[in-house]
Parts: C-alpha cells; structure tokens; sequence
C-alpha cells in the first residue's frame, strides 16, 4: 500500500482499518493484539516518512508489526497469520523484502541499526538511507541495549530510534511541558537556531560554550531525555504516539539531523480495543477470542504443565523458606504470578534480563537459598554464559524450570524450545531431567528442591500426552523407570513428553514394546541401559529437542563407550533444521512424528 501521497485524514483512515483487519484475524487466529494496535500510528507514520525498500526498518521482537505487514502487500495473505505455511507473526525477510531482520527474542533492534549504518556507512550511502528502529520500552530493560547506545553515542551514525513508551508514568506529571519542548525542539526552526548558535559561541571561546551548555543542561533536567543525551544521542520527546501529524512532523525533522536520534513516543496498549486498553499483561499474546466482548473461543479442561509448575512450586515454599525464584519478563507466562503475589520478597520478575536473572539466582545459591530460575526454553539461550560462568563453575544449586520446551506451535522458529537440552548436557555439573505427566513432576520438583547442584527440568507448552502407563516413581538421581516390560525386542525410550508420544505410537502397533521413561538424560541410567541392551535390539528415542546433541546423542555416546554395537538405534528427534511456525499438529505431521507416522517407521 503506498500512502506517501495520502493526507493526514487519509492516514487516519487507514489507521482504522489496519487496527479493524487486526482485530478481525486476531480474534480468529490468535497472536500479539495490545501492542500491535498501539503502534499503529508510528508504524503508519514510519512509512509515510522513510521507505522500507531502502532504509532499514529494524522492529525490536517485532511482535508489534502487523500494521508493517499489511501496508507491504500482505494485505491479501492477513489471513494466514500465524497459520501453517502461512504469514509469520514476526518479520522474517524471507517472507518480504520488507522485513529487513528476523525478530522474535527482544533487545537486538539497536546492536542490528548500528550493524546497518556502519554498512550504509562503508557503501558511501548516507545520504539516500538510513535505519529506523522501533523499541518498546519493555525491551529497554535488557543490557544489550545499552552496549549498542554505548557504542551508537560514541560513533554517531544517523539513525532514528522510535521508542514505543506503553507503560512509563513519565509523561504524566510533565506532559503537557513535554509536549511543548518537543515541539520546539523537533522544529526546523529550533535545529538550525542550535546549529546557528553553536557556531556562533566558537567566536567567543570557552566561557560562552560553559554559559550555553549550562542553559542547555537546565533546560534538559525537566525532560526526561538527559540519559539518553549524555551518551551523545539526540532525544526528542515524549510525544504522543498516537497523533500521526506531529508524528510525521518530527520523523521528518529527525530523519533530516543526519544523526543518532532517540524520539520518544508515548502510546496506549490495544488503542482501538477498548476491552484490550491498557497495561494488562493478557491482552499481549492472546488466543482466538471473541471479538464482542473478549471472552476466549475456547478453554482447554486439561491442566497445564506451567499450572503444575506453579502448584507445585507452592507447596514447596510452604515447606521450605528458602525457596526462592526469578523470571525474565515472563510471570504469567511461567506461571510465577502467583508466587510473586504470595512471596513478593522471595519472586521477582527482573524484566527482559536473563542474563541477569540467572546471575542473580547464582549469588542467592551462594548465600544458601535454592533458586528456582523459571525461563522459556528459547529464553535461556540469552543467559547461556551465565549458566556456564556463573553457576555450573562454582557448582550451585540453581534450579532451571524450562517451561515451553519443545514445539511452541504459532510462535515459530525463534520460539521453539528444541536446543536446551544439547547446550546444557554440555555443561559440567549441570544435571538434566524431564517429567513425563502431572505426578512424576511433582516427583520432580520435589528432587530439584533438595538436589544440591545445578539442575534443569523441561516441560512443555500446554498439557502432558495423557497414558495409561504405570504409576510414577519417585525421583532418583540417574534412574529410569521401566513402564513396560515384554517380550519384544523393540525398546521405546521416552523423555519427558516423549514418554506420551512413545506410549500412542505403541497403541499403533500390533506387538507390545518395551517402554523406557528415561527421566535423566545426564546422568544415564547405565545399569538399566546395559540390561535393556542384552534383549533388546531395537531402540527408537522420543524426545522434544535437536537430534544433534540430544538425547539419541547421550545414548548413542553410551553405547560406544560400553562398546555396544549390535543396536539398531533410531532417534525421532528433530533434524538439523529450525522448524516453522503453525499449529503444532500441522507442524508435527510436516515433520513426520506424528504417532501414526512413526508407527509405520517402526515396524514398515
């Protein structure tokens, strides 16, 4: 769609029915809703003033990009968002030549702008491009930012950074000041009156430069700006975020200034919805809903692994008050909500940081509480260091509560939490183990808050694969549980949900397997390995992770060691490949390791 002609009622216009298209496919696929709506007038406002065919448009998670999406001839495609071998619901360049960056963990955008402009920089391009960064203020809270502004306000690259403020209070004892000092501030007039001005003072040497930086830097103190200006970026704002010609006006001005500039707007979550307005975390990520009232279309019976997770959890802090824990951003998401209301002093959310939640927990470890460190799989990766560094090295007992381990459906390849098992079995000290249902995680749970080392236990996004297997053991370290014991010589190894898997692959077949919870991917259960080993022949692993490094890996590792060579060994793990979005069945079945599928890979 090129608006570069349209008036600013014209813009508003199509605001409108960017923000109704939204909601019409939101409501019916589900997806990001409060935030995306909420940047539709500097989304809008971006593509009247810069052009996304050239300069880079550089969303941070990108969660917030619907409006992007339809304004670059996806308009037709909306309706597959989030949908197998449909639109993804974050940037992706193989998608559009639109989408410069593949996003969907926070915090990259400014590392990628000044990637950019030290590019455009090289090529001799100034003058024809530049990068435009969107950044929420959520994602302000992760230290990868600040090295890029530290970087950025030393080298001072042209880019225009359009901070997306939906939550500070700041503007609202100042606003009305701020919005006059922007205004002045972001003008031509003003821009070329400052440089008039600086030029003006080397005349006069450096007594005039202290009187006018002086009356600068007292001028800066009712803005909240001055961070971002000592650093040596240029900041404008708040503005509102919703009013497309001042939006225009100052992307304008700031694109001109040939310089780092921060321009800060202020808008409201799920603007255009009135039931979604505001700072509720639910309205962020939503499922189908109806479009009336927002109730959800549909609501599974089947409790959750992450409701497990956080039952759990508060049976043991009852237990024991040295129970403490930490999430990254994510409180609803990990189930920690609840604690962090029932124990404020001993669960905290320390925002978009990983690295720092896991650190965190590690001095806690020390000082002889047990941490429960509770991050999405995929998160993690961001605080792999600090697993390494700061808590496997000295040996302390910090638990890693895995929620969403294996595919994650709609969210896609920045989100499917296939890899933690193969960096963390990789780390000395650290112990791995799965629970396969609802009692064998408590079971669990129960082991990890008196195991005296670092550990991590995975579980998965939405609920257990119900069995009708034997009953749940209690946890061991290094111990399997047979679930199945027969005559074949076909051994089906299970890992956490794997086990759920494993089990409705067995219904398929004709013969009765053997089926192995293996519960422990480090260490092994050698002993039962080695028994298995002597009857049966035909081993087939389930198990939600990569094949490479994975629990086929480990077992595999094993049999060589015991020089066991007379194994045909299967793994049904996920090949090396990142693994696209959708409903999790449709991507399972493009995947072949739907029990059907399998089944016919066991016995052809």
């Amino acid at each position: 769609m090129n608006i570069k002609n349209k008036t600013i009622e014209e813009l508003d216009g199509v605001c409108q029915d960017i923000r109704e298209e939204i909601l019409r496919v939101v409501s019916k696929n589900g997806g990001h809703l409060s935030s995306t709506l909420g940047a539709t007038e500097l989304i809008v406002a971006m593509h009247k003033v810069f052009d996304s065919k050239k300069d880079p448009f550089i969303f941070d998670v990108s969660h917030q990009s619907y409006a992007h999406k339809l304004l670059t001839d996806r308009w037709e495609q909306f309706d597959t968002l989030r949908q197998f071998d449909g639109l993804c619901g974050y940037t992706k360049p193989s998608e559009s030549d639109d989408d410069y960056f593949v996003a969907g963990h926070s915090s990259t955008s400014i590392s990628l702008g000044v990637g950019a402009a030290k590019a455009i920089a090289l090529k001799g391009e100034e003058e024809s491009r530049i990068p435009v960064v969107m950044i929420g203020d959520g994602s302000m809270t992760a230290g990868m930012v600040y090295e890029a502004l530290n970087e950025l306000g030393d080298r001072k690259y042209p880019m225009v950074i359009i901070l997306n403020d939906n939550e500070m209070s700041i503007a609202k004892p100042i606003g009305a000041v701020s919005r006059m000092l922007s205004s002045a501030m972001a003008s031509p007039f003003y821009q070329r009156f400052k440089k008039t001005t600086e030029s003006f003072v080397d005349n006069f040497g450096e007594g005039a430069h202290y009187i006018a930086k002086r009356m600068e830097e007292g001028l800066k103190l009712i803005t909240p700006g001055i961070m971002f200006e000592e650093m040596g970026i240029a900041y404008i704002g708040p503005v509102d975020g919703h009013n497309l010609e001042q939006l225009v006006d100052i992307f304008t001005t700031a694109k001109k200034l040939k310089k780092p500039v921060i321009v800060h707007c202020q808008t409201i979550k799920g603007k255009g919805y009135e039931i979604a307005e505001g700072k509720e975390e639910k309205w962020h990520g939503v499922g189908p809903f109806e479009l009336s009232d927002g109730h959800a279309k549909k609501k599974s019976s089947t409790k959750s692994a992450t409701q497990i997770y956080t039952e759990s959890l508060l049976e043991l802090c009852e237990e024991n008050e040295k129970i403490v824990g930490a999430t990254a951003a994510m409180p609803s998401g990990t189930g920690l909500s609840e604690l962090i209301e029932k124990y404020p002093t001993r669960f905290w959310d320390v925002a978009i940081a990983e690295q720092h939640a896991v650190t965190s927990m590690a001095a806690l470890a020390k000082e002889g509480f047990k941490p429960f460190c509770t991050i999405y799989s995929t998160f993690l990766q961001r605080g792999y260091d600090q697993v390494i560094h700061d808590t496997c090295l000295m040996d302390l007992p910090v638990v890693f509560a895995l929620d969403r381990a294996g595919i994650v459906g709609e969210d896609g390849e920045t989100h499917q939490g296939v890899f933690d098992i193969s960096f963390l079995r990789a780390v000395p000290n650290m112990t791995l183990f799965a629970p396969r249902d609802e009692k064998s995680f408590h079971q669990a749970m129960a082991f990890a808050a008196e195991y005296q080392h670092p550990c991590s236990l995975r579980y998965p996004r939405g609920s257990f694969v119900e069995t009708a297997l034997a009953q749940s053991e209690k946890f061991l370290l290094g111990k399997s549980q047979l679930l199945e014991s027969t005559s074949s010589e076909i051994l089906f190894i299970g890992y956490g949900n794997g086990v759920g898997r494993a089990y409705e692959t067995s219904l398929l077949l004709d013969e009765k397997v053997n089926i192995l919870d293996l519960r422990f991917v480090k260490p092994l259960d050698a002993q039962m390995l080695r028994e298995l080993s002597a009857r049966c022949k035909k081993w087939f692993v389930f198990s939600d992770n990569v094949k490479m490094g994975g629990v086929g890996s480990a077992i595999l590792e094993f049999l060589a060691e015991e020089k066991i060579v007379d194994i045909e060994f299967t793994s049904f793990e996920y090949d090396d490949a990142f693994i696209t979005h959708g409903n999790t069945k449709l991507v399972e079945e493009s995947l072949g390791i739907l029990p059907t599928q399998l089944a016919k890979k066991v016995i052809p």
